[in-house]
């Protein structure tokens, strides 16, 4: 195990955690003429970001909160940060803001009266038939956006370590970004010597199912309730979720994956005409607080990024924006 103290020449930022969040981070702190340094317990990408469905949904948000605030700044940072990606990078990046069908599931009157409320609070919404489109949604395959960025960062000259377990951090060489999803909350952190109280993390396992289906099949991603459908490009398309706190048990559950099935059916028939082709997880990374920790720790090197649960891809160009926002200056 590495106990990472920071102390390195020219008083670089350390990013710990190379998921999505973190090379996201490390991307816009390069651009901005910062040394940076990327740690990973494992290789980079292999966590949440790995796992994840890729929505990118503002829509899902009910009530005004810190969540939508963030939702609506940074899906409307996507189409332009994605462009920038795929140009350093020189690779393509499978994304769209292909909308939203949210069904009513019986309850029209209530999901109609809900899209009164989400337009308040400038959520693009609107009514056809019984149901709600919400033109603003959009999805990202993220191994491919991860790829992208990755590639990104070593052209901009981000110190990339890998397979490096970080068992301490502490601020005395320099800002640290903790950015380490799920794991975050579990990693001693000391500024000037002294132990700091940060918030902590809770795993939520969640499982999801795909089905090699035709591209274009889906035009649009389809949710009721906590299901969801979302297709790739290419014609992959992916069904969820669960949400189960059991630490971080990494294994498949069948009888849950066959749950996801029957709610993907029903949310759309015409899978019933298919068998899914490949069953996973991942670890959403949920704050004690309920709320994602994004900032400087006051009077400290510190800077938190973490706790983004179910909307870690989509917040990802915010949160990169706030962090090289509040780093101390050069």
């Amino acid at each position: 195990m590495l106990r990472y103290s920071g102390r390195m020449s020219a008083k670089p930022v350390t990013v710990v955690g190379a998921g999505i969040i973190g090379t996201s981070i490390a991307r816009r702190l390069a651009k901005a003429g910062r040394k940076v340094r990327l740690i990973d317990a494992r290789a980079p990408g292999r966590g949440a970001s790995h796992a994840a469905a890729g929505m990118l949904a503002a829509g899902e948000c009910h009530a005004d909160s810190i969540w939508l605030r963030l939702g609506l700044r940074s899906i409307a940072l996507y189409p332009g940060w994605v462009r920038e990606i795929e140009e350093e990078s020189g690779l393509k990046i499978d994304f769209s803001l292909c909308g939203a069908i949210e069904k009513a599931n019986g309850d029209g009157a209530g999901l109609a009266s809900r899209c009164k409320r989400q337009k308040l609070l400038g959520i693009p919404c609107e009514m056809r038939g019984d149901d709600a489109f919400f033109p603003g949604d959009g999805a990202v395959e993220p191994r491919g956006l991860f790829q992208a960025l990755l590639t990104s960062c070593s052209r901009l000259g981000v110190d990339v370590v890998a397979g490096t377990p970080v068992e301490r951090i502490d601020d005395e060489g320099g800002p640290v970004v903790i950015a380490a999803g799920a794991w975050s909350g579990d990693i001693p952190v000391l500024s000037s010597g002294r132990r700091l109280n940060l918030p902590g993390t809770v795993p939520v396992k969640g499982h999801l199912i795909g089905y090699s289906l035709t591209p274009g099949s889906l035009p649009h991603i389809l949710r009721c309730g906590h299901s969801y459908i979302v297709q790739r490009a290419d014609g992959f398309t992916i069904a969820g979720s669960t949400s189960e706190q059991v630490g971080f048990d990494d294994a498949v559950d069948e009888a849950l994956c066959l749950g996801i099935r029957r709610a993907a059916e029903r949310l759309w028939p015409a899978l019933k005409q298919h068998a899914p082709t490949d069953a996973w997880i991942g670890f959403r990374p949920l704050c004690e607080t309920l709320e994602p920790a994004i900032g400087m720790v006051d009077g400290t090197g510190i800077c938190l990024a973490y706790g983004h649960y179910r909307s870690g891809i989509l917040l990802a160009p915010v949160t990169a924006e706030i962090v090289a926002d509040s780093l101390p200056a050069l």
